[in-house]
This record gives C-alpha cells, structure tokens and sequence, in this order.
C-alpha cells in the first residue's frame, strides 16, 4: 500500500498474535514496509512461518513463533526468544480471536415450533463458549500481561486490539463471540487508563463485514450469489458492499504511530463502511 510509506518504524519491535491467519498475516506484511521487525505469533507455528518467510523474501524483517495465546509459560517463553532476537516489544497487536460452531445457533428467532434437530439456544455448548470467550478474551489479556512489562516508558509504546462490531451490537446467532468482542472493547478502555501514566497507548479497531475463507460460504452460495444473511449485512451497511483487509489497514497504522495519535487512548474505531451509525430505517 503506498501509504504505508507514511509511517516509520524503523527498528521498531512489533509483536502480532494470530498472524498465521490470513488478516492479521496482511498486517505483518504490510508493517513490515515501515522498517519494523515483525513477530508473527501462532499455535500454527507452519501457518506463520509461511507468512514471515514471505516477508523476508521481499527484504523485510520477520520471524515466526509457535506461541498459544492461553498459556503464560508459552507466551513467555515466545517474549524471551524475540528479546533476544529483535529487541523488546514496542508495539502489541492482539489479533488472535474467532468463533466456534458449538457456541452459534442455527436459529435467529426462537419460536413456538421449531424444525427438528435445530440447534436453539438452549442447545449451546458450554465448552464452545468456553473456548470462544478464552480465546478472545483471555486470549487478549494474557498476552498483554506479558508483553506490557517491557513496553512501560518506551517512547510510542501502544497496544492494538481487534474489536468487532458484534461489540456494539450482538449480532444474531452468535452470542458467544458477540459477547466476547464487547469484553474486548472494554478491556481496551480499561487499559487504556490503567497504562495512561506510564506511556503505553491501548487502542482498538471495530471491523465491520469481510469476506474471508471462515465465513465465505455463510456469506455467499456455491453459485457466488449473496445469501440471505450476507443481504442483510449489505442491506445494512449504507456503504452497500463488503470491505477489504486493505481498508483496515489505515486504521490500524493511524493507530500505532506517535506522528498521527499520540493523544489518542481508548478508542474502539469502526472501520464499518457505515454499518454503526445506520439504523435501518
């Protein structure tokens, strides 16, 4: 992207969760542009090497770390290699997130009678919610508590969180991750005080509607045609279309660089194509 030129992190440790997935990858390639040493962290060790490899190749500096974002001796272990291999985190993205099948209904609405075999509310599995809410959750906290104590008094030292805009609203069927998400916008606020006095910025960005590999084929038929529920989300989002990694990617350096943010704190900024600000009416 030619706006990245805009931003140097020269020498900067930035330190990505999640970054074996196809998102938070674009993130590490792209921050990579600006002269910062990116560490892809991922359970799927192969996924993010993938990425970091592909990084390097173009001239840039990278390195993956098999990390599992809800075990403190592994997300320690991962702090101390990159210590010794780049330096002390500067920047923190956590993107590692997501949702399960066992926490999502079939239905939308629960009814009086309905089809057999549909997984209703009540139908929802505990472990699922369980892992919903640790992985996003927890899987943002943990980190944090690792990575924050070598970024106290450094100069541009910040945190980035991915919210989402189930946050502001919920949306149907997936009340799990709903209700992570809006944890995560308010841990984000949290942070944000809790650090403002020792230089650490905490930040987040609310995506609106994507396609991805995940949800491709809840979005779209075998024929490439819109379904029901991704016509909703157009019909609802005044911009009328789906955005791009790419439109995201704006926000997220806006947020990280001192030059443009620096009195910026506990800010959940939707990058929605309007998606929150419209009632539908």
């Amino acid at each position: 992207m030619n706006f990245v030129k805009n931003h140097n992190f020269k020498d900067k440790v930035v330190v990505i969760t999640g970054a074996g997935g196809v998102l938070c990858a674009f993130f590490a390639k792209e921050i990579a542009k600006t002269g910062a040493k990116v560490a892809l962290l991922d359970i799927n060790l192969e996924a993010a090497n993938k990425y970091a490899q592909e990084i390097v190749a173009e001239g840039y500096v990278a390195k993956a770390y098999q990390t599992n974002v809800l075990d403190l001796d592994s997300i320690r272990a991962t702090r101390d290699l990159i210590t010794q291999d780049f330096g002390t985190c500067d920047i923190l993205i956590n993107g590692a997130g997501g949702n399960n099948p066992k926490a999502t209904t079939d239905n939308e609405f629960h009814e009086f009678s309905l089809p057999e075999n549909t997984k209703s509310f009540f139908d929802l599995d505990k472990s699922g919610i369980e892992f919903v809410f640790n992985l996003n959750y927890l899987g943002t906290l943990l980190p944090t508590q690792v990575f924050a104590k070598d970024m106290i008094g450094k100069k541009g030292a910040n945190i980035i969180n991915i919210s989402s805009m189930n946050a502001y609203t919920p949306l149907t069927k997936i009340p799990a991750y709903s209700g992570a998400k809006a944890a995560i916008s308010n841990f984000t606020q949290w942070l944000a005080v809790y650090f403002s006095r020792v230089g650490i910025r905490c930040n987040a960005i609310a995506p609106g509607f994507l396609v991805s590999n995940q949800n491709r084929a809840l979005l779209f038929d075998a024929e490439g045609k819109p379904t029901a529920r991704a016509n909703k989300i157009l019909t609802n989002t005044p911009m009328g279309r789906f955005g791009e990694a790419s439109e995201l990617l704006g926000g997220i350096l806006f947020l990280m660089d001192e030059q443009y943010s620096s009195f910026v704190n506990g800010v959940v900024l939707p990058i929605d194509g309007g998606f929150s600000a419209y009632s539908g009416v």
